[in-house]
Order: C-alpha cells, then sequence, then structure tokens
C-alpha cells in the first residue's frame, strides 16, 4: 500500500475483536493476519490465506525470530527437568528442617520471596510457591485465599520485569521482529516503567509486613483465624498430580537440584551479553544471550542427574521433548506474534496511527491509554502474551514514527497486559493459582480483584505523569 490509511489498522483491529469475542488467541491473530495479507493482495481472499502461510514460514528467516522460538521450546526442558530433579521438594524439606517459618506472617514472607526467587515461568512460580507455603498457611491459620494473592502477585508480576525468562524471550523476539534496535536495551529500560508489576509486587509486600487486610481478605483472614479453611459451599481447585509430582525414588530430594540449574542461567547471561557485545553488555543480542543461558542452565541440570545417577541418558531426552511440548502453545503465539507484526509493519499501521494521533492525543493521554486498552484485551482473553503480540505491533510502530522513546510505550504496553491477566477470571495464572492455593477459585478473584485495581490506578497515573515529559 504506497500510502497507510484507515484499512491498514483493520488487521490488529480484527484480531482484538475476535479475541475479546472467542477468547481464543491463536485465531484471532491468525485471523488479523490473513486479513492483512489480504488487503495486501488486493482483497484477493485466497491469495491473502496463501501469503499468510508464507508470512509464517518467512518468520524462520529472521534468525533473532528463530532463536526466540527456539528459546520457549528449551526452557519448557529445563522446567520439566528441574520438576523431575527432586529439587523443589528438597527445598521444602530444608524449610523444615531449619523451621524458619514459624508464624503465619513468616509463612507469607516465604510465598512472597518464593515468588519473587522463582522467577523461570509464571506458571512454575506459581506451583512451587504454592507447595512450599500451602501447608504453612494451614498450619498458622493464613488464609488460602492470601497465599493466592501473594504467589500470583508474584507470577506475572516478576516474570515481566526478567529479560532471562520465557517472558523476556517471548518480548524480545516481539521487538526485534518489529525491528528495533537494542531490543534488550529497550526492554530493561522498560523494566524500571512497569508500573503495574512493580506495584503488584510491593504491594504484595506491604500487605505481608502492615497486614493491610481490608474488603473480601480481611474476612478471608478472619474466618481462617476461626479455624474455617474455606467458606460454607466452597469448592477448592486441586490437582494433586500437579501440586504433588510423584518424586523420584532413585535419589533423595535436593534443593541444590532446583537452585544450580537456575543460578546457572542467571549467572551465564551476562556472559553471553560480553560475547555477542564484543564486550559491550548493551549491545549484546538478547536473543541469543537467553537462548545460551537456557541451555547451559538445561546442560548443568543435566549433569547434575547424570551424575547422581537419577536418569539415564534415554530418560532425561523424554523429559526434556515432554517439557518441550509443554510450551508449543506459547511458541505458537509467538510465531503468529511475529507474522502479525510482519505485515502490520507491511501495511503501515503503526505509521498510520502516528499519523491519525499527533496533534490530537497528547503523550500524558496516549501512554495511559496503551495501558488501559491492554489491560481491557488481557481482562477479556485472559491472556497476557496474547495481548502483548496484538498491542505492541500497534504502539511500538507508532512511538517510532512520532520520534518518541520506546520505552514508555514497551512499558505500558507490557504492564496493561499484566495488570488485565491480573484481574481475568479466565486468566491461566489466575486459576492456577487458586489451584496452587487449593481454594476457590471464585473467592481468590473477589480477594485479589480490590488490590489489582488500586495497583492499577497507581500504574494510570504514573503513565499520565510519564507522558506529560515526553
Amino acid at each position: 500500500m504506497p500510502d497507510p490509511n484507515w484499512i491498514s489498522v483493520l488487521p490488529p483491529v480484527i484480531a482484538i475483536i475476535l479475541a475479546i469475542l472467542t477468547r481464543q488467541v491463536y485465531l484471532s491473530l491468525a485471523g488479523g493476519l490473513v486479513l492483512g495479507w489480504t488487503i495486501l493482495s488486493g482483497w484477493n481472499p485466497l491469495a491473502g490465506a496463501a501469503q499468510a502461510v508464507q508470512g509464517v514460514v518467512s518468520v524462520f528467516q529472521d534468525e533473532g525470530d528463530t532463536r526466540a522460538l527456539l528459546f520457549t521450546l528449551v526452557i519448557g526442558s529445563l522446567i520439566a527437568t528441574i520438576e523431575s530433579s527432586g529439587g523443589v521438594r528438597g527445598f521444602v524439606e530444608y524449610l523444615e528442617r531449619t523451621r524458619w517459618v514459624t508464624t503465619a506472617k513468616r509463612a507469607q514472607l516465604l510465598a512472597w520471596i518464593t515468588g519473587v526467587v522463582i522467577f523461570i515461568e509464571s506458571n512454575i512460580t506459581v506451583l512451587v510457591a504454592g507447595s512450599v507455603a500451602r501447608p504453612l498457611f494451614d498450619r498458622y491459620r493464613s488464609s488460602r485465599e492470601k497465599l493466592a494473592y501473594i504467589i500470583d502477585s508474584t507470577s506475572a508480576p516478576i516474570c515481566i520485569l526478567i529479560p532471562m525468562n520465557a517472558w523476556g524471550a517471548y518480548n524480545l523476539g516481539i521487538l526485534e521482529g518489529l525491528g528495533v534496535e537494542n531490543a534488550l536495551t529497550v526492554f530493561l529500560e522498560a523494566v524500571v516503567l512497569n508500573f503495574y508489576a512493580i506495584a503488584a509486587v510491593l504491594m504484595t509486600l506491604a500487605v505481608i509486613l502492615w497486614g493491610l487486610d481490608f474488603g473480601p481478605m480481611k474476612k478471608a483472614e478472619a474466618r481462617t483465624q476461626a479455624g474455617e479453611l474455606l467458606w460454607p459451599g466452597a469448592t477448592p481447585m486441586i490437582d494433586e498430580e500437579v501440586l504433588s509430582p510423584r518424586p523420584n525414588d532413585k535419589i533423595p530430594p535436593r534443593a541444590y537440584n532446583m537452585f544450580l540449574p537456575i543460578a546457572s542461567m542467571v549467572l551465564f547471561m551476562p556472559f553471553g551479553l560480553f560475547i555477542t557485545g564484543g564486550g559491550n553488555l548493551l549491545e549484546g543480542s538478547g536473543s541469543t544471550s537467553v537462548l545460551w543461558s537456557v541451555l547451559f542452565g538445561l546442560g548443568v541440570a543435566w549433569v547434575l542427574m547424570l551424575g547422581q545417577k537419577a536418569f539415564t541418558q534415554d530418560e532425561l531426552v523424554k523429559i526434556a521433548l515432554k517439557g518441550a511440548g509443554g510450551l508449543v502453545p506459547l511458541a505458537l503465539i509467538l510465531l503468529l506474534a511475529i507474522a502479525l507484526g510482519n505485515v502490520a509493519e507491511a501495511l503501515g499501521t503503526g505509521e498510520y496511527v502516528a499519523h491519525v494521533t499527533s496533534g490530537i492525543l497528547p503523550p500524558f493521554l496516549f501512554l495511559p491509554l496503551v495501558f488501559v486498552v491492554a489491560a481491557a484485551i488481557a481482562f477479556s482473553t485472559g491472556t497476557s502474551w496474547g495481548t502483548f503480540a496484538i498491542i505492541l505491533p500497534i504502539a511500538v510502530p507508532a512511538a517510532m514514527t512520532l520520534g518518541l522513546p520506546l520505552a514508555p510505550f514497551v512499558a505500558a504496553s507490557l504492564s496493561g497486559g499484566v495488570f488485565g491477566d491480573h484481574c481475568s477470571p479466565i486468566s491461566d495464572t489466575t486459576i492456577i493459582s487458586s489451584m496452587a492455593a487449593a481454594t476457590d477459585h471464585i473467592d481468590h478473584v473477589r480477594t485479589q480483584l480490590p488490590y489489582a485495581l488500586i495497583g492499577g490506578l497507581i500504574a494510570t497515573a504514573c503513565f499520565g505523569i510519564l507522558g506529560s515529559f515526553l
């Protein structure tokens, strides 16, 4: 298209509408992708569908995009290996031996600290923290709703602040696919501006330290302290197979089987940036470094398992493949997101949005609007990853065209996606938090929502203030 016009906005808008109506992110992204190529093919739907398939295939022509997709699969392998090693169980037993937790507040702090430290992936963060803290919450009469709130508020909000995990690689892949130079630097700058994620984590700590229980949460705490574990008629969500995986009977549970692979992955990241950046960490390749790091972490986990004779090589391969298979859905979202971003770039979507908003919508309104729209999409669809795939290809090119710094717009997009996901009753993280805490799902949503809304208001105000300085 020679000159971008309102038609160029249709693919992402249709993807948003479909996502809200169907709650199927895959079909929504695919629908926007096919529409975009249909427009570029002169409104020929058959040619558009064929070009859409080719557009997905073409994603693999970019090395950075391919590395991000591979990382998503390898991180699944690492998660599965750590789960099978008995490392989490060893950590729990260590806490029991040392008797670190002796009060309800310490049990809550343990859940918060575990959520902050285990940042490898949001769902495993929730499951690990829930498995470790739930018996202690019951023992010291702290409500399971509060446990669900704590682990939910330290899963996605923590993961989005760390570039060395699946969340970081996923968003780095989208940014690099949008042609962002020094995508890792932009992402790191966006981390300190991710106001909702920061507010959620710090607010949770404040709630624990100062006992800031109000609304439904205060009632839940009073009920538990009176000896009632759940409300009458409540249906706890629990999956014993997930919460209590079958232990490896070949070796005793050892905490370092969880700690060493994760620490190795984190510590290897700066080394990868140093090598790929020719001695300059800030100029290093984020997608290459995170892929190297997670492969190194997986290698350490395998060496530990083989050295302890916990698994054979064949068993480790099967575990790794099963874990990679578990994250194929996330890899597919990333693949479609990059492809949709490519067709939006070809249509000039960001350029048109920038042209329309320039002089009409000032930055102090533009940034909060990006945050609110991202939150609405995530709330309606229950997925922050799908939201990132839809909103980043609109916000980032628009900021580029307007000559504005990219980090605030990336931060508003990511922050809004996490906020909407945190509030949504259909979010997988919200559901798994209810399951890991063994509490009623609706009770979890009701008790968490007031805190999430306060964090959302804080973030909206902060993005408005930030926008006034752009």
